[in-house]
């Protein structure tokens, strides 16, 4: 199969959808792999990395794509991308279709494109395979950003985020006990800070308190109990995730008056729409807003801090389901793997996916129902 590897766009991306030991697993299988010129430079990776695992460098967008039978891309694609995609191309890739724009699933559709959204994949647990890796990355770097932005040349309170003899810890609020929420919990916990977990699982609430031995507090999160918590923080991460939805508002703008000076807010859910109400999209380069006294960190692509370890990480969670269609071919792998099928937004100009369709007012068909009886 004909694999290309499109270029991310600088302002706003730094991973690359596959390093080259990726690039050299599916070359010596006997795949072609495409790979725009100097794509992996942000993450330390050299054309003469790629060209070394068997990759052919391209210098044009248009070149990559009209050579490839499958499309590889970490962020979204652009509208120009979108308009070089032909018909029975398939692309992997973060799509997060529930908070873009209309013209985006319209042009997937039209283009009969198969459009596999990395974080709604599932694995054979139920879990979302590739998400999860980014999600694990995005709650470590979440605590690290909580605790630069709390120093004072920050703009911050000038608050250590662990303890000191005789000095109180900070007090770190998570929204959220999914991969983010746990993963930040076990960061702060190990810096010392005082951690507080909501969510309205009691159920994941009850195994965070035993995985971290009840030296954290947990609560419901209804709207009472994160104000209360919100107050007290000086720092706030909102990880709140629904498959394939728009994340809800659960911590409003009167909330984020009611904190304290100089406390720091970090968004994780912001690439679906943020949980703060407050909150809106920033970049790498230019990662927070202050909003109430408040500081707003709301980078949707928070892995792409750390690139080369992301670039890494996306490998090892895609290959699985590269490899699978590179050796079955996409209508193949999608029968034999449900978890797959999950990740599918649209096939041959149908969309599959019932939220997404909600949202925009289509007319939804299952991928099951699709690869059994393939359109004309």
């Amino acid at each position: 199969m004909n694999i290309g590897i499109l270029k991310e766009e600088a302002t706003i991306e730094r991973r690359v959808a596959l390093s080259p030991a990726g690039v050299e697993d599916l070359t010596s299988q006997g795949h072609n792999v495409y790979v725009l010129h100097q794509e992996g430079a942000r993450a330390i990776f050299r054309d003469e990395d790629y060209q070394i695992a068997g990759a052919t460098i391209s210098y044009s967008p248009e070149e990559v794509i009209n050579r490839s039978d499958l499309v590889l891309k970490v962020s979204p694609p652009t509208e120009v991308e979108l308009q070089m995609l032909r018909e029975g191309q398939t692309l992997f890739s973060s799509l997060h279709l529930a908070v873009s724009r209309r013209k985006i699933l319209e042009r997937l559709l039209e283009g009969k494109v198969t459009a596999v959204a990395f974080e709604l994949i599932e694995n054979d647990k139920g879990d979302l395979a590739v998400l999860q890796m980014m999600s694990e990355i995005a709650g470590q770097i979440a605590i690290q950003a909580g605790a630069h932005f709390l120093q004072a040349g920050q703009g911050g309170r000038g608050t250590l985020l662990g303890s000191l003899p005789g000095i109180p810890p900070a007090n770190v609020v998570i929204l959220g006990a999914g991969t983010v929420g746990r993963t930040a919990a076990r960061i702060a916990l190990g810096m010392g800070a005082n951690v507080t977990v909501l969510d309205k699982d009691l159920t994941r609430l009850r195994e965070l308190e035993h995985l971290f031995q009840w030296k954290i507090s947990t609560s419901i999160a209804t709207s009472y109990h994160i104000l209360r918590s919100v107050r007290f923080a000086d720092v706030v991460i909102g990880a709140v995730l629904l498959k394939g939805e728009k994340a809800p508002h659960l911590i409003t703008e009167a909330m984020v008056k009611e904190m304290k000076p100089g406390s720091v807010i970090i968004d994780a859910s912001i690439d679906q729409g943020g949980c703060v109400e407050t909150s809106r999209p920033t970049t790498i380069d230019d990662p927070v807003f202050v909003m109430h006294g408040v500081t707003h960190y709301c980078v949707p692509n928070m892995p792409a801090v750390v690139a080369r370890t992301a670039t890494m990480a996306m490998t090892n969670a895609t290959m699985p389901y590269i490899q699978e269609v590179c050796e079955k071919g996409i209508a193949n792998a999608l029968r034999q793997n449900p978890g797959l099928g999950k990740g599918v937004c649209t096939y041959q100009g149908i969309c599959t996916n019932e939220v997404i369709a909600r949202i925009f007012d289509f007319k939804s068909q299952p991928i099951d129902e699709l690869i059994k009886n393939p359109v004309p």
